[in-house]
């Protein structure tokens, strides 16, 4: 597709997302991409207490090109952005709130589509595509109803499901990350989903680093991503008793971090664990480089959890780094076609007794045969799979998807 000629008529397109837009990459760049492709975008979503000041604001249908949006790659983007200050931080009150406001904004904006990210936007774009007659166009980072905060709430769970379910039908065209995901949603509503994968964008092949195997060098073990529940902080802070030449690396923030750094300082081995924090993308993929093993661990915590394929697979592979991960079934896929990691077991729900003692066992040595098939692999084959996943595991190829099926959306059919 040639990106400078579009055959579309839709200029103007509202991009929404309940978050604070700093680390958000698959929005980014997902902006940019429509952006490039003549769009002119604007992308809504919330300021919150830990919200980075950025000079200036961009109103809604403003031109393009001028200051207040997130770096995320580097600089100014292409797009414009609105964060809405909002009263409510958490619970059924944030959401409301947040609805209610974007639903006011999107009615009185200048656009000519809107573009919901995840379940927690829909309602609102829905009703406002329904009373201006707009396209809309959705985006499902995840399977939301799912997500392990709402296990065991199954009120709520039925109030998201009833969302989807309302507001599907409405959609002129969904996307997704992965396979699974797309066929649950089928399974579910009949809905028709585009898989448009999580990945970096990247224009070099990536290079393999750090591969000294001495023995007094210390490994270091690199968690990156959001600190959560069931992604296994807690676990790997448990684990490096039993790995004295590993050293363990947090970047991150998330729910759980404060509890995490809690724990991580009453262990005695307390100095080989290190928190980061919220980590802007250039500088990530920096550090990414220089870890000898990445770690994607995940409980399984209903489908969510075990359909995810998360962006730091791509992400370690973007910098040559091989991972351990869990053994769950579009992980597996992409692992076991590029060759680019091992597999673990998921992590336990119960953290007590004999069994949290075997499950720490086993995922160390999991950790410490990982780091010698890697050390003994020969360089070039090392090489060669981190090149093919780079080329392939590539946002510019994830994104003539994601264009070719806005293009066809907006095609009147004959």
């Amino acid at each position: 597709m040639n990106e400078s000629t579009t055959t579309h008529r839709m200029k103007r397109i509202i991009v929404a997302v309940t978050n604070d837009l700093v680390t958000d990459q698959r929005v980014d760049r997902t902006c940019r991409a429509l952006a490039g492709d003549g769009w002119a975008v604007t992308l809504v979503g919330r300021r919150t207490p830990s919200t980075p000041h950025q000079k200036g604001r961009k109103r809604v249908g403003a031109p393009l090109n001028t200051t207040g949006g997130a770096p995320l790659s580097g600089g100014s983007p292409p797009y414009g952005t609105r964060r809405m200050r909002l009263l409510f931080c958490r619970s059924a009150f944030f959401y409301a709130e947040y609805n209610l406001r974007l639903f006011l904004l999107l009615m009185f904006s200048r656009a000519d589509c809107f573009y919901a990210n995840d379940t927690d936007t829909l309602l609102a774009a829905t009703l406002a595509t329904r009373l201006r007659r707009k396209p809309l166009f959705f985006d499902a980072h995840e399977l939301f109803p799912d997500v392990p905060e709402l296990q065991g709430r199954p009120r709520v769970q039925a109030v998201w499901r009833w969302v989807e379910r309302r507001c599907l039908p409405h959609v002129r065209q969904a996307f997704t990350v992965c396979q699974s995901v797309a066929d649950e949603y089928r399974r579910r509503y009949g809905v028709q989903m585009t898989v448009v994968r999580n990945v970096p964008d990247r224009g070099e092949p990536p290079q393999v680093f750090n591969t000294n195997s001495t023995p007094s060098h210390i490994r270091t073990l690199l968690y990156q991503g959001a600190v959560n529940v069931g992604r296994g902080v807690g676990e790997l802070i448990d684990v490096l008793q039993l790995l004295p030449e590993c050293r363990l690396v947090v970047a991150g923030d998330g729910d759980c971090l404060a509890s995490e750094r809690r724990h991580a300082a009453s262990v005695p081995w307390a100095d080989r664990v290190q928190f980061l924090g919220r980590v802007e993308p250039e500088r990530l993929h920096a550090l990414t480089a220089q870890a000898d093993l990445g770690l994607c661990l995940l409980q399984d915590l209903g489908l969510n959890y075990r359909y995810a394929l998360p962006n730091r697979i791509a992400d370690f592979a973007a910098a040559g780094v091989p991972i351990l991960a869990t053994d769950f079934p579009e992980i597996r896929r992409v692992l076991q076609h590029y060759g680019t990691g091992t597999l673990t077991s998921p992590l336990p729900n119960d953290k007590s007794g004999d069994s949290y003692s075997h499950y720490l066992e086993s995922l160390a040595d999991d950790i410490r045969q990982a780091l010698h098939y890697w050390d003994t692999l020969p360089p070039d084959e090392r090489a060669r799979r981190f090149a093919k996943a780079g080329e392939e595991l590539n946002w510019q190829c994830e994104k003539h998807v994601l264009l070719t099926a806005l293009h066809a959306a907006l095609t009147p059919s004959r």
